[in-house]
Parts: structure tokens; C-alpha cells; sequence
């Protein structure tokens, strides 16, 4: 029998939206649903397309404090309810902006990332489910904060958790922004392991994910982070991420992999500093899917996340998709997506070739070498953290 993925998706995500000026635009999942039409990754047998339906309030209720939701809802209703100090709750910032609709359109978000979670773990056929809407990651029980409203993946952790007592999940995030909210969530339970990749705190927002938080309580251990420096390319990531995430997964052994799949690594975001290309995430995808297969009993959850360049995120989901369903694609673009973005994201550099190599992060570094030895000498640090700590802690308690 094969395995089948399933990619949630409908057009109704456009409705999770700030305004034009906001650097999060739905209008990259919808370029994403486009390439892969057009590169006819739909026609494979092994992949389905489902449309999701909002979350209830209480699977919401089951992450979030009831009171945050009235907020939510209320706002959502009547945008200015002068009843209300949005601020209170990480509303109406100049990042996370109130909107009429913004609960349904959350709850959207959180229903698509449910449905994945369930195609996985409750349909044998289904092995894998890529809801690319997801991936709110920074909001908190009682707070919106960084462009999220509701945390689709902690409602869908807390979902799993109500299917199954004590089932082991393994989530690991790969946005350039740590995964503050995801963490907090869960810091004291070790049964859910978090794994973070990102930006150090020390130049980015939310400026948490140093490697001492390491969780509390009985969650001790349980939290893993990778914080890296700006311009870090894609042989030092490579590396680092093939040489510890197999082992850490293999250690824990999870029940399922739910995975944050941002896209703001990439070289030319605007809100970052990182430098990766879109040639990492075909490394990153095989990884993955080789971990999801040999220690998490072949169960993948993945949801999108971050990444600002219209250009850029459909790439790097597409690349995904296409190695969840076994598809080996051609370094090129479809003509019709060329011209679809030429129109679309005028002000954008338009890409020809699907992925990209670190070029530029690689000339960069050639001509500052005190950096590049700095950098080799910090993954270095990182791996041995690896090998010193996170894994004996997880071997010591699993």
C-alpha cells in the first residue's frame, strides 16, 4: 500500500488578513497553491486535496483562555468595541492588527491544522498532511503576538493529546523567529518535545530560544534550541541539522513529527538575517522525511509558518510537498507562474529557477573570513550541546 499525503487548502485562507502593508500576505499560500498546480504536483496519485472547516471554540478553548476568545470574537465582530483594550491582549499592535473577521479566519486556520492532525493520526492511507495557513506559532495562551491571533499548533497538540493520553509528540520549528508560543505552551510536559531553529534572540524578534531553556518541572530536557548567527548559509545548516535532528528524534521516539515549516530563513527576506537558499529546504524536506519514517512511526504534521517574499515561500513549500509525495521536480519554473508573479508581486525580483544556491551567502563569507571561522566554530558549539547535553537528557528521561 502507499502512503498518501493530504494538503489542506482553501481559497477562504485569503481572509486571514492585516491589510496591504502588512508583511504577512495571503497572498503567498495562494501563489503556493498555484505552482504546484501548475507543476501538476495535484494529478499524483499519492496526494489528495481536503477543504477544511473552522475549529470549534472548544478545541480552541482547549490551548487558549476562554476569555482571550470572547476578546477575540468581540473584536472580530466590531473591530473598534471602544469596550475593549485590545493592547491588553496583543491586539491592535502595530503587528497583529484587529480585523473584522479575524475569528473566523483564525479559526480557519485552526481547523485546517486539526484536519491534518486527524488525516495523520486516525486514516491508515495518510501518512503525511501539510496545512501551509499554519504555523501561528508565537501566540500564547491569553496574547496574540507576531502576526498570530490564535496558535493553530498548539490546538492541534491539544487535540492530539485528547486522542490519545499519553502520546509523544515531537514538534520542530524551522522559522527564522523562534517558536516562543509553541514552547511556553507545553514547557513542563515531556510529552511534548520542542525543537527550534531560528535567528539568535540576540538579533530578532521575540529574542527568546537561547540554549539554557531547556523547559521546567517535569518538562526538563524537553525544550531544545538552536539559536544561529545572521548569515549562517547553507553547508553550516546543513550540517548542523542532519547531524542532530535524526538523533534527538531517534532518542525521543515520538509518536508523530508535527513540523513549523517558515520560510524566513531565506537570504532575501525582508524581516530577517539569515543565509539560506531555497535549495536548503530540498535537504531539510528529505531529512524529515527520512526522521518521520524511521523514528516517528511514519506519522508527519506539517504546517507552513513565516517568510515575507511572495517570490520565495511557494518555492520552498513546493519543494516540500514534492518530496512528501516521492516527486523529484526540474530546477524550472512554469511560464505561467513567471508571468503570474510578474503581475502579481511587480516590486519582487522575479525568480526563473525553482531553487537557488547560497551563492551570495557563500561570496559573503569567502570575503570576511573572521566571520565564516566564527560561524564554523559556533555550529561546532551547537553540535557538541548536541551530543553533551540534549541527548543524554532525553535518553536519561525517555
Amino acid at each position: 500500500m502507499v502512503d498518501k499525503t493530504a494538503l489542506i487548502y482553501t481559497d477562504k485562507f485569503q481572509i486571514y488578513n492585516f491589510g496591504p502593508q502588512h508583511p504577512l500576505r495571503p497572498l503567498r499560500i495562494k501563489l503556493t497553491y498555484s505552482l504546484m498546480e501548475k507543476l501538476n504536483l495535484f494529478n499524483n496519485e499519492r496526494l489528495e486535496v481536503f477543504e477544511p472547516s473552522l475549529a470549534t471554540q472548544k478545541e480552541i478553548e482547549r490551548a487558549h483562555d476562554p476569555e482571550y476568545v470572547e476578546i477575540v470574537k468581540k473584536l472580530s465582530e466590531t473591530p473598534m468595541d471602544r469596550s475593549v483594550q485590545p493592547y491588553l491582549y496583543g491586539l491592535d499592535t502595530g503587528d497583529t492588527p484587529v480585523f473584522k473577521g479575524m475569528y473566523e479566519a483564525s479559526a480557519l486556520v485552526c481547523g485546517a491544522s486539526l484536519l491534518a492532525t486527524d488525516m495523520v493520526w486516525q486514516d491508515n492511507d495518510i501518512s503525511i498532511a501539510f496545512n501551509p495557513a499554519g504555523g501561528l506559532h508565537h501566540a500564547h495562551k491569553k496574547k496574540a503576538s507576531g502576526f498570530c491571533i490564535f496558535n493553530d499548533i498548539a490546538v492541534a497538540i491539544h487535540h492530539l493529546k485528547n486522542l490519545k493520553n499519553d502520546i509523544r509528540i515531537a514538534y520542530l520549528d524551522i522559522d527564522c523567529h523562534h517558536g516562543d508560543g509553541v514552547q511556553g505552551f507545553f514547557y513542563d510536559d515531556p510529552n511534548v518535545l520542542t525543537i527550534s531553529f531560528h535567528e539568535s534572540g540576540k538579533f530578532l524578534f521575540p529574542g527568546t530560544g537561547n540554549t539554557k531553556e531547556v523547559g521546567e518541572g517535569a518538562g526538563k530536557g524537553f525544550s531544545i534550541n538552536f539559536p544561529l548567527l545572521p548569515g549562517t548559509n547553507n553547508r553550516m545548516f546543513r550540517k548542523l541539522f542532519r547531524y542532530c535532528v535524526p538523533r534527538i528524534l531517534e532518542a525521543y521516539a515520538p509518536d508523530v513529527l508535527l513540523t513549523q515549516l517558515g520560510a524566513d530563513m531565506y537570504f532575501g527576506d525582508p524581516l530577517t538575517q539569515m543565509g539560506l537558499s531555497i535549495s536548503i529546504y530540498r535537504d531539510i524536506a528529505q531529512t524529515l522525511y527520512t526522521s518521520a519514517h524511521d523514528y516517528c512511526q511514519n506519522k508527519w504534521i506539517a504546517v507552513g509558518g513565516g517568510g515575507y517574499l511572495m517570490t520565495a515561500v511557494p518555492r520552498a513549500w513546493t519543494l516540500f510537498l514534492a518530496r512528501m509525495i516521492d516527486v523529484e521536480l526540474k530546477n524550472e519554473l512554469p511560464d505561467e507562474w513567471v508571468n503570474q508573479v510578474k503581475e502579481e508581486v511587480p516590486y519582487e525580483t522575479t525568480p526563473y529557477l525553482l531553487w537557488d544556491r547560497d551563492d551570495k551567502a557563500e561570496i559573503q563569507l569567502l570575503s570576511h573570513p573572521e566571520i565564516a571561522t566564527k560561524m564554523i566554530d559556533y555550529n561546532r558549539e551547537l553540535r557538541a550541546l548536541c551530543d553533551e547535553e540534549f541527548i543524554p537528557n532525553l535518553k536519561k528521561k525517555s
